[in-house]
């Protein structure tokens, strides 16, 4: 669909970048959120990457994820933003996930809790550290693509995620975070 939906658009079909709109949206909003430290702001982003899209039209490479490319044009985007207004700190991150609404109460809570725990740690990581995580995990790219998105190569992601999962694992453990067995 990713690909497809691209060339749609450049073809002419305007439907098309409203699919990939729909599709990439909230995942590209929470990854600019670790740059900039400002969920409204990480939207204004995330359209202003869309903006650039639609505007421009940049030609995509046959053979590497559109997801891959978006998000290394609103990595850049973010970057403009933060040297024009040399902004780099500003408020953690929210709460930003729900519990399914079949769950009891308390379970809802835990849930919520361990979340809010999460993201409190992914804040207080070294961006780039937080960045190749949350590539990683959440938006479930590979290490060849996080290195095409932050602009390094694989085995330098590779031992950046391993020193981020380290850093993390420790800033979970500052905050009291409970490891479940098994």
């Amino acid at each position: 669909m990713e690909n497809n939906a691209y060339k749609r658009y450049l073809d002419g079909d305007s439907t098309a970048l409203m699919e990939l709109i729909r599709e990439y949206k909230n995942g590209l909003t929470m990854y600019l959120n670790s740059y900039v430290h400002d969920p409204n702001l990480a939207d204004e982003l995330c359209c202003e990457t869309f903006v650039r899209l639609a505007d421009k039209k940049p030609k995509f490479r046959e053979g590497s994820s559109f997801k891959t490319f978006l998000y290394g044009i609103g990595r850049n985007v973010a970057l403009a933003y933060l040297r024009k207004n040399k902004r780099h700190a500003a408020e953690p991150l929210d709460e930003t996930s729900e519990a399914p609404a079949d769950i009891d109460l308390e379970r809802e809570f835990l849930v919520k809790e361990r979340n809010r725990q999460l993201y409190s740690a992914l804040g207080g990581l070294k961006p780039e550290h937080s960045q190749a995580l949350w590539l990683m995990y959440f938006e479930e790219l590979s290490v060849k693509e996080i290195a095409a998105v932050m602009k390094k190569s694989p085995g330098a992601v590779k031992v950046l995620l391993h020193r981020a999962r380290q850093a993390l694992k420790t800033e979970l453990e500052k905050e009291g975070f409970e490891y479940e067995d098994g």
